[in-house]
């Protein structure tokens, strides 16, 4: 077993001297306790285009991939016969259970919903919509809608500040700043990831996102009927155990955390992309947004001279276990890029009645009491 408190431990691979000297021609980090800035752009679309250019049957997968709908059915199904059989438990044994299985696949379908947030399941945006709101059910919470206006932006403008709320805030950065307040800073990841892009780039709520809440609600109120609130507690649990410190939750870490000098996108090659639907092969996905789970393997096979030199992870807890002790690793250790004045024309444009926090953590607040108040209503009438 390799030594994880080693600054080159064998869990990820390190760029050559050469490659270091090279990248500190484009990076920049003022401090070494904040953000790495670039000033060049992300190295995703410009690899895309040579690795297209000299292997141009990548795009034969370029394909949908409905096996997602069945394994999230049989996730569902899972979790719901453990809904069944935990109803009763003590809380002792609901608590195991919600980390060690509620928490894994639960996770799971948080990756589901990022799948079909690229609409790589069905050809149809409105199935692939409809099946990630399926998808968020014993997940207890309704993120898929929300997450996927905020992943696009995630893709299109990877580290720019301003746009892409995948990257902590400065708040986080100057807060956390040792051991204990690492840990805890993982533990909370469930909160930074639902509530950062709602004070870092708030937008208005949409008609899905309004769906995604009804039918959300509705299925809460159901399994609390008919299992009780321990039921229920074993579904929220699993989603914020499975989002927090959790080996799923590694790659919260590995696909963008600065670990070796001037990379910015991590691959993880091990058993647990089993359970997350191949999200580990992170470099091939940004390169291949289009590109399903499924066939992320065949994509590194293709073009093995690309990624098989790429710094990359093996061990999603070696990785969190760095990130925690290792010193020169916190929610700084990102690299950022300055917005585009064609893009910043852009979000003023699309920000020319711009919409508050307030504002929208009202619509949000509103949404769900309203929801709660229509099926409430509904229930009572019907039983």
């Amino acid at each position: 077993m390799t030594n994880t408190l080693s600054k080159r431990s064998a869990a990820v691979a390190p760029l050559s001297e050469s490659e270091i000297a090279k990248s500190a021609l484009t990076y920049e980090k003022p401090d070494p306790r904040d953000f790495t800035w670039s000033y060049t752009e992300e190295p995703h679309a410009t690899r895309r285009k040579e690795i297209l250019a000299k292997h141009p049957e990548i795009r034969s997968l370029f394909v949908n991939e409905p096996l997602t709908f069945f394994v999230v059915t049989l996730i569902v199904a899972i979790q719901l016969g453990m809904v069944y059989m935990l109803q009763d438990a003590s809380w002792t044994v609901l608590m195991i259970c919600a980390y060690v299985v509620g928490g894994t696949l639960n996770h799971s379908l948080q990756l589901a919903a990022h799948e079909l947030s690229h609409n790589l399941c069905w050809q149809s945006a409105f199935a692939n919509k409809c099946t990630a709101i399926y998808a968020n059910f014993v997940t207890g919470f309704p993120s898929s809608i929300t997450f996927a206006r905020y992943h696009m932006d995630h893709h299109a403008y990877q580290g720019v500040d301003g746009i892409d709320t995948d990257i902590p805030t400065q708040w986080e950065v100057s807060y956390f700043t040792n051991t204990v307040l690492k840990v805890c800073w993982l533990f909370a990841q469930p909160i930074w990831y639902a509530f950062r892009p709602l004070f870092c780039k708030p937008k208005p709520f949409v008609f899905w996102e309004g769906i995604n809440w009804v039918c959300q609600v509705a299925f809460d109120l159901t399994v609390i009927y008919f299992f009780g609130l321990k039921g229920m507690a074993y579904l929220w649990l699993g989603t914020l155990l499975g989002l927090g410190l959790h080996p799923s939750a590694g790659h919260f870490i590995a696909e963008h955390y600065e670990f070796t000098k001037g990379q910015e996108t991590y691959s993880y090659y091990g058993f647990w992309n089993f359970f997350n639907f191949n999200v580990g092969y992170h470099n091939e996905h940004h390169d291949f947004p289009k590109v399903p789970w499924t066939k992320l393997p065949v994509l590194k096979k293709m073009a093995p001279e690309y990624y098989d030199t790429l710094p990359h992870y093996t061990s999603y807890v070696a990785v969190m276990w760095r990130y925690v002790f290792d010193e020169e690793i916190g929610p700084f250790a990102r690299i950022k890029r300055k917005m585009p004045d064609s893009v910043q024309k852009h979000e003023d444009r699309k920000a020319t009645q711009p919409k508050s926090v307030s504002e929208n953590v009202f619509k949000y607040v509103a949404s769900f009491l309203m929801a709660c108040a229509i099926i409430s209503s509904l229930c009572y009438g019907l039983l």
